[in-house]
Parts: structure tokens; sequence; C-alpha cells
């Protein structure tokens, strides 16, 4: 096949894969059908590349070794989906098992991983770089969409020397000359973007090339440009505007690398980097847990400790502690090990929102390492269609009614992405005493549907074995009396994280974690049960278990006795010496 001629193979078979992809991916996953003539003289044409590449980008998070070393036996795995190729062959030149498989590997994720394996590993990187340009660096319909584009670009800058110094002169010309190709069509591109993911890593390589490929042409418009970006999508806690720890830690790498490059070209840093870096910081620090991982809220996954530690040590100063996010919709209760952290937020504005989840007073509990309660996690590396499924409020430890989400879904039709709103009425209360934390939380999810607020309290006791809560369902003094009296129904839901280890007994459920420490769930509610649930927060989908506490909710009730009111609590029964 000609470079002209390669498109994204699809078998008749995957038919259902499209409907999928459409459905799930929104605009920014439609391939490129018709180009704006700008568009297409920025990506063909041939004015020369620059004739050095520096200062280089330093790379800040460290590589996957587990994934490096599969890669370097042609196994190619992304979520549940696998190729198995040989001798080195490129990914690339079999048919893909799915769009989102293709759309994840010519993202070029994995290649900061490959360069850092061995001397065979820079080779083989190498190698396939050269493959997928003398494929696709021209121009490919579905490769060349500005979403993978700006991640694929900033992934071969980060490559530095091993790819644009190392090998035969030609080659490396060919690499800058691709990657100086596929910059014209990202500053094309970004006058038009409105998907906030794909604008912060399109401005970040703006200033990335004024400063490397540039000599420093066009750098002041680039930083105005991306604090611009800062204002728009870093709220004043330190936390991103779509309420993801994982996308706050991509955003926060991000603006570490180019403050590095800032320094090498012997320019000034801007005074907004100062502003945000560590109140960015700060608020990831909040979300790490005592594994090194973050809590897979909103999009997030449980992201690698090493990756985590790398950001937070770049830091000029160790992060501030603290205990609840106003801003970003978090409280987080620790004593001893035990740490709870609670989402009280309501949903992002809907642009931000194509990503966001439906799980008003969820929580993540752990045990120091242990994690305990979660939620069915996140992984952009799984399909969309199970990325869809585990936005809705049952795939999290809260309370849901009568199947429906708390924060109902609806169609953002710029981005034609499906995007969370509200709940109405959110809202958290603390009171520390005694070395005890109380945590009174509510929301107006169903209130207009069925006339009810949840209410969740929590009690950590200050020797940090024990947490006891209460949800409850209220019909509030102003709305009138329900005159059908027919009840709802409802479901309380703990996630279990795969660690643990679950079985029920005669007086509760006995929780085993791995360290090898017993806890136990126990309530009086009748008919609570463990049932099968799944997990994607580590990049596979991992068959794990919830605890599930469902019931007939009076449409009428105060709140106060059954069964509008259900009492549980995790306890600590023995550790490890």
């Amino acid at each position: 096949m000609s470079a002209s001629d390669v498109e994204l193979i699809v078998d008749p078979d995957q038919k259902d894969d499209a409907v999928l992809w459409r459905r799930f991916a929104g605009i920014a996953g439609d391939s490129i059908k018709a180009m704006p003539d700008a568009l297409r003289h920025s990506a063909t044409g041939h004015a020369p590349p620059p004739q050095r590449f520096r200062p280089f980008l330093h790379p800040l998070i460290p590589p996957d070794k587990d994934r490096g070393a599969v890669l370097m036996t042609d196994g190619w795995r992304i979520g549940h989906e696998r190729l198995q190729l040989h001798n080195g062959a490129a990914p690339w030149t079999i048919a893909p098992p799915s769009r989102h498989y293709s759309d994840r590997l010519h993202r070029f994720e994995w290649l900061g991983t490959l360069l850092k394996q061995s001397p065979e590993g820079e080779d083989r990187a190498r190698a396939y770089v050269d493959d997928w340009i003398s494929h696709f660096g021209t121009f490919h319909s579905f490769h060349w969409r500005l979403s993978p584009l700006v991640v694929r670009v900033w992934e071969w800058m980060l490559a530095g020397p091993a790819l644009f110094e190392t090998g035969s002169r030609e080659a490396c010309r060919a690499r800058l000359d691709t990657l100086v190709r596929q910059l014209r069509f990202v500053r094309e591109g970004l006058e038009t973007c409105t998907d906030p993911a794909t604008r912060w890593r399109g401005v970040c390589i703006l200033v990335a090339e004024a400063l490397c490929l540039r000599d420093g042409r066009g750098a002041e418009g680039a930083l105005a440009q991306l604090e611009t970006e800062c204002t728009a999508q870093i709220l004043p806690d330190g936390g991103h505007v779509s309420r993801s720890p994982e996308v706050l830690l991509r955003s926060l790498a991000d603006l570490i690398i180019l403050r590095g490059a800032l320094a090498l070209a012997d320019r000034e840093e801007p005074a907004f980097f100062g502003k945000w870096i560590p109140r960015m910081g700060a608020m990831l620090g909040f979300f790490r847990l005592a594994d090194g991982s973050l809590c897979p809220f909103n999009a997030g996954s449980e992201t690698r400790p090493e990756a985590v530690s790398a950001v937070l040590d770049a830091l000029d100063a160790p992060p501030r502690n603290f205990s609840f996010a106003m801003k970003s919709g978090f409280q987080k209760l620790k004593k001893q090990r035990l740490c709870l952290i609670l989402d009280a937020g309501a949903a992002p504005p809907s642009l931000f929102a194509g990503q966001a989840h439906s799980g008003p007073l969820s929580f993540e509990l752990s045990d120091g390492p242990d994690r305990l309660v979660t939620s069915c996690g996140f992984s952009p590396e799984i399909n969309l269609d199970w990325q869809a499924a585990v936005r809705r409020t049952g795939a999290h430890s809260t309370l849901s009614l009568a199947g429906r989400d708390a924060s109902p879904f609806s169609t953002f039709e710029p981005t034609r992405l499906l995007s969370p709103e509200g709940p109405v009425g959110i809202s958290a209360k603390r009171l520390e005493e005694a070395d005890e934390i109380w945590l009174d939380a509510q929301h107006g999810g169903w209130k207009d549907r069925f006339g009810l607020i949840h209410r969740r309290r929590l009690f950590m006791s200050g020797g940090g074995d024990r947490l006891t809560g209460e949800d409850s369902l209220v019909r509030p003094v102003s709305r009138p009396i329900d005159e059908t009296g027919k009840f709802v129904s409802f479901d309380i839901r703990f996630h279990l994280h795969p660690s643990i280890k679950a079985t029920t007994r005669s007086d509760g459920i006995e929780l085993e974690t791995e360290s090898g420490t017993l806890w136990r769930f126990r309530t009086t509610h009748p008919g609570t049960r463990l049932e099968l649930s799944r997990y994607l927060g580590r990049g596979l989908i991992e068959p794990t278990v919830q605890i599930v506490m469902s019931g007939q909710a009076d449409p009428n009730g105060d709140g106060a006795v059954p069964p509008n009111c259900i009492r549980w609590g995790f306890r600590k029964e023995h550790a490890p010496s």
C-alpha cells in the first residue's frame, strides 16, 4: 500500500464496533472527511524543517517497566484487547481489533517506555517511528485527528535525541520533517478546537515548539495562550475543572516539563507557573493514597505510584496537607491508617464533563496501602462502551434510586458526548471533635423525580479502626405529600477493590486485605448480600465483588427510621503484627 492509500482497516465483522465508536467517541472520534485548504496545506507542505532541536524536553513520568517488557516480546495490549506480533513487526501491519485500539495505538504513549528498555528497545522504537512515517506521515483521515495528534506530537518531542539525533542523517531529517508537518496541523487545528484536553496539550506543544524549534520566536504568544487555559481549566484550589485526579496529574506534569524547558532556554518563568504549580501539587497530594496511587474519580485510574511520585518530587516544596477542597468538591477523612475521600461536588460544566461520572456522595476507603471500598474505576485503555458503563451511579459506592442516575446524562451537542448534570443541592459539613470526625452530606438529585433527598452521614473513630455510616432518604417539608404512596426501590453499593477477599459470615461480611488485615462489615438491614462487580482502575477488566443493600423507600419518609434509614459500619478486627 502506498502512503496515500493507507486508511483505517475495518473488517466487515466490525460493524458493531463502528456503531459503538460513533456512539461514544463524540465529535473527536470522527474521521476527517474533508480538510479545509489551509489544513491540507499545513499537513502536506514542504517548508524546510529547523536545523536543530534545542533544548530538548526532559520526560517526567518514568517508563512502565512491565509494559515495556511485554512490548519487547511483541505483545501489544490495550485494555483487554491484544495483538501478538513477531520479529519486531510494526503493530499497524495487521488489522486492529477495534477503532478504540487503533486510536490508542497511534497516540504513541508507549514510545517513551520502549525507548528506555534497552539499546534493542531504542532501535525498535525508532524503527516503528520510521515505519509509521512511511505509511501515515503525509496524512491519514483517522490518525491525524487533532485528539490523537497532539498526544503523538508530545510523545515524539519528549523522545528528544533518541529520536532526532540517533540514526542516519536522512532518518533524523525525515523524523523532524514529519514532526514539523504535524506541528503545523496542530497550530491550524487549535484555532477551532473546543475539546479542553486537546486544547491543553496543543497549547503546551506550541510553547515547546517556540522554545525548542524556533529559538524562542512566538513563545510569548504561546505562553499567553497557556495562561488562558490554566485560568479556564484549573480551579482556585488547584483541582482540574473535570474533577479528575488523573487529568490533574497529566496537566501538572506538562507544566513542570515546560518549566524545565524555559530554564534550559534561559527564559524567565512566567508568574502564572508559580501561581498554579504549587496549588495543583497540593491537590494532587490530596488525591494520593498510602499505596502511592490516585483515587479513580471521574475518568481517573489508580495510576502508577512512580508516576505520581515523580511529579510530586519535582515540586519546589512538599505539597501542603488539607482535609477538604471546596472548589473541587471533595472531603477527606483520615485517622491513623484509615483514609476516606468523599465526592461531594456537582458535575463539571458540560464542556468539561464528557468523561465525568455520576457518583455523588460516593467514597474511596483505604487502610494504609490496602484499598477497601472503591468504584468500578476507569481506564482510558478500556473500550468506550465499558468506559460509558462505569460512569453510571450504580458503578459507584453510593446510593442509587429506582435505577436512575443521581446526575442524569444528556448529550452536549458541541462535543456530541454524554455529560452528567447536577445534582442540585449537593453539600457537605464536617465536625472534628475529640479526635473524631463527623461528616454530614446530601444531594437532591432525585428531588424533582421522586421528591426525596439522599443524605449520607459518616463517622470515623480517632483510632482509625472504625467507620460507621447512615444513608437516608428524606422528603423535604417543602414538598407536598405523595398521595400515591408508591414505594421506590433503592440500592446502596460498596464496590470492593479486587485485592479484597470477601466472605459472608453469620455476623457480617468479612473482608481480608492482601496484607492479612481483617475488616468486618455489619448492618441491620435485611437482605444484604455480595454480588459480582468489575474494576477497570488498573487498565484491565478485573472481576471483583460489591456489597449491596436493597430496599423499598417510603416516598413520604423523613429518613429517621427504616426503610428510609439504613445504618452500616466497617470495623477493623485484626491486623498482622
